[in-house]
């Protein structure tokens, strides 16, 4: 017998708002939050979304839409979903959820994608420090690959992947969540700092009824407002999964997520076509609408059987999940490796965040020789299928990261090559023309160190 076709069961139209969808989407986590369907373990549902804006980056070559972006809006989620056994009786909490992407990819007639650069007093981003202005790259997909007119001369294939995953947390985890954040938001934000630059946002996103969105909820009701001043943002991981960005749960995968309400509620969105590891610039992935086909398994007991705790409660779990067959293969490489000594010649100890944000800047600053903007690479690098690694974490004081990128996705050969065969310089766009040159200071302990592996 022929496989059955996917029960369709949040059908989206891209040119309708968020909160115009024929089934309600949302944009916080919360356990009040009802369920849009029930799904059956073992069967075969297609879930549509919108893009994480909901719509609000737009085709074309300005990039305003992502300097005032309002990011109380994020993420738009399909979901939730009531996960039940043959039987009718739903997953429990202290179950693990198993969810197999079977399928996914674009909207059909909805084809393209973005990758932004935040500006500074937006949040900013990775290496906000060095570009601090907005910038964005519009990408068309032609089947498994992707071009973009703003970055002229790179094509590859997209691993593509849904950016949120995730059940819905108990009341008890909501409120741990809501305290340890805001304990992080007391603390004197002039002392925390990423790579010695001071964060450009909150420290955390604290519930806010601004923008918010409660699925069948109905806006205005004593129950919504006590919902939207409860519900957590969605713009970090947790242990419910949620926006982990993890570019391998792509088809064929397997996520293994705990289970803390009656029914699971699972929720997904954020879909991207291809992801950089780190996804450096912050609207770093190719952002698009998108759909997947998924199927449930419950495990019961799961969470007690296969998830160690690590904190105070037996709620303070982490998914796992299983790679899937299906992903890009590359024989080349170019590896750029970074110590934790960062721009000013400091030397911090350890620290893998100063050596990633190294290994990155010496990449950009590389690949700006082969007639690129930094602008342009540092968008690249944020979404094409490069990999990032922690390559050592033990002899101090030096932490070491290093980014390998994949050298099959150019139209030119970017080795290195003895003097007199230097790269061929294209024209950049003007409007990723550089306007900032985020100059790095040419010491010795700073020198990129280049690798050419095949993997």
């Amino acid at each position: 017998m022929a496989p059955l076709t996917p029960r369709l069961v949040v059908p989206i139209d891209v040119k309708k708002k968020p909160w115009e969808q024929k089934v309600h989407l949302h944009n916080r986590w919360h356990p009040d939050i009802p369920p849009v369907a029930d799904v059956t373990e073992g069967e075969l549902f297609r879930v549509e979304m919108v893009d994480w804006t909901g719509g609000r980056v737009r085709d074309d070559d300005s990039a305003d839409d992502i300097k005032f972006l309002d990011l109380t809006i994020t993420h738009y989620l399909s979901g939730p979903f009531r996960i039940v056994d043959a039987e009718g009786v739903p997953a429990s909490p202290g179950d693990l959820l198993a969810v197999e992407i079977c399928n996914l990819g674009p909207l059909p007639g909805d084809e393209w994608g973005y990758t932004g650069i935040f500006e500074r007093e937006n949040g900013g981003g990775f290496l906000t420090d060095h570009f601090p202005s907005a910038r964005k790259a519009i990408w068309y997909f032609e089947g498994i690959y992707a071009y973009s007119p703003q970055i002229p001369g790179v094509r590859f294939p997209g691993l593509t992947h849904p950016g949120i995953v995730g059940t819905a947390p108990s009341v008890e985890l909501l409120n741990i969540w809501n305290e340890r954040e805001r304990k992080l938001i007391e603390t004197s934000q002039e002392s925390l700092k990423l790579c010695e630059v001071l964060h450009q946002r909150p420290l955390a996103n604290l519930p806010t009824s601004e923008n918010c969105l409660l699925g069948k909820i109905q806006e205005g009701t004593a129950e919504w407002q006590k919902i939207a001043n409860e519900a957590a943002r969605t713009i970090p991981g947790r242990e419910n999964g949620g926006n982990c960005d993890i570019k391998n749960l792509s088809r064929g995968s397997k996520v293994y997520l705990p289970v803390f309400v009656d029914g699971a509620n699972l929720s997904t969105g954020d879909m991207h076509f291809s992801q950089g590891d780190g996804e450096v610039s912050f609207c770093g992935a190719i952002e698009m609408s998108g759909f997947l086909e998924l199927k449930c398994e419950i495990i019961r007991g799961g969470m007690k059987e296969y998830l160690t705790p690590v904190g105070p409660t037996a709620l303070h779990v982490n998914p796992i999940f299983e790679i899937g067959p299906v992903e890009p293969r590359f024989s080349e490489w170019l590896v750029f490796e970074g110590i934790s000594v960062d721009e000013s010649g400091k030397q911090h100890f350890l620290d893998a965040s100063v050596a990633y944000k190294r290994a990155v800047l010496n990449a950009i600053e590389y690949l700006s020789r082969f007639g690129y903007s930094k602008e342009q690479v540092y968008l690249l690098l944020s979404c094409c299928p490069c990999e990032g690694r922690i390559s050592g974490i033990v002899d101090a004081p030096n932490a070491v990261a290093t980014l390998a990128i994949p050298t099959a996705i150019f139209d030119q050969d970017i080795r290195p090559k003895r003097l007199g065969h230097g790269p061929k310089l294209r024209r950049i766009p003007d409007v990723l023309r550089c306007t900032y040159d985020g100059h790095l200071p040419a010491t010795q302990d700073q020198m990129c160190l280049v690798m050419e592996v095949d993997m």
